[in-house]
């Protein structure tokens, strides 16, 4: 009897201690998921997703925004008829690589439909795009000192010359930019290096997620009546004529 209880108790504790590390794996692995989760949570609430460009073909129609955009006003930079009929707005990154093949589309809109289209040029730097925030305190330094055709001269020279995605401009360069542009380079990086325009940069982002902008470019096509609708990402120009022809009709 005394043989056959010490046999048994041998298979029993192998049993056992396979069960409690057996245990201790599945347990290893659930906190691990649970903390990689918390870990991806903490760095991505409350930051933007740069926008997609979609492919032709695939156009998702206009949308109603999520809520209500700032109104336009005079002394905002506006290219095009200030008394137009249909209010283009574009919530933008200089160094997002759809903003700079979307630029041309706004060109070509503001050629298309001539007086009876304006369009509207707001900041919404990307936070994981190094160089955008300062690139924007930039525009609105030259917009400052040389005036809005200063300013769209700004924009259309770092979209055409930006290799996107974050430090695609140098801000080295900002200054002679500006110089290029017609604007004193000395007042303009006292304006820049006093980040005069900091806040009200980032203050426009806030006011463009209130909106529903959270990517580049997004666009909110707005008629004489106030009626907004909203197009994300690097639309063909195509989308955006279907809307603002219905508008115009």
């Amino acid at each position: 009897m005394t043989e056959h209880k010490k046999s048994s108790s041998v298979p029993f504790q192998l049993n056992l201690n396979t069960v409690l590390t057996f245990g201790l794996i599945i347990a290893s692995f659930f906190i691990g998921s649970l903390y990689t989760k918390n870990q991806f949570l903490e760095k991505n609430i409350g930051k933007p997703v740069q926008a997609v460009a979609p492919q032709q073909g695939n156009q998702p129609s206009a949308q109603v925004p999520a809520g209500k955009i700032k109104e336009v006003s005079d002394d905002e930079r506006i290219r095009g008829n200030k008394n137009a009929k249909v209010t283009l707005v574009e919530y933008s990154d200089f160094e997002c690589p759809f903003c700079k093949s979307f630029h041309p589309t706004t060109k070509e809109l503001l050629k298309t439909y001539g007086d009876k289209i304006r369009l509207v040029f707001r900041d919404y730097p990307l936070p994981f795009h190094q160089n955008a925030q300062k690139e924007a305190e930039a525009g609105r330094c030259i917009a400052e000192l040389g005036g809005n055709e200063a300013f769209w001269n700004y924009a259309d020279k770092i979209f055409e010359r930006t290799t996107s995605n974050g430090t695609g401009f140098a801000l080295t360069d900002l200054g002679p930019l500006a110089a290029e542009v017609g604007v004193n380079q000395q007042s303009f990086q006292q304006c820049l290096d006093s980040e005069k325009y900091a806040k009200a940069v980032k203050d426009e982002v806030t006011e463009g997620a209130t909106a529903g902008v959270n990517g580049t470019p997004t666009s909110f096509i707005i008629d004489s009546k106030g009626k907004v609708q909203m197009l994300v990402g690097a639309q063909p120009v195509d989308a955006f004529k279907t809307v603002i022809d219905q508008i115009l009709k």
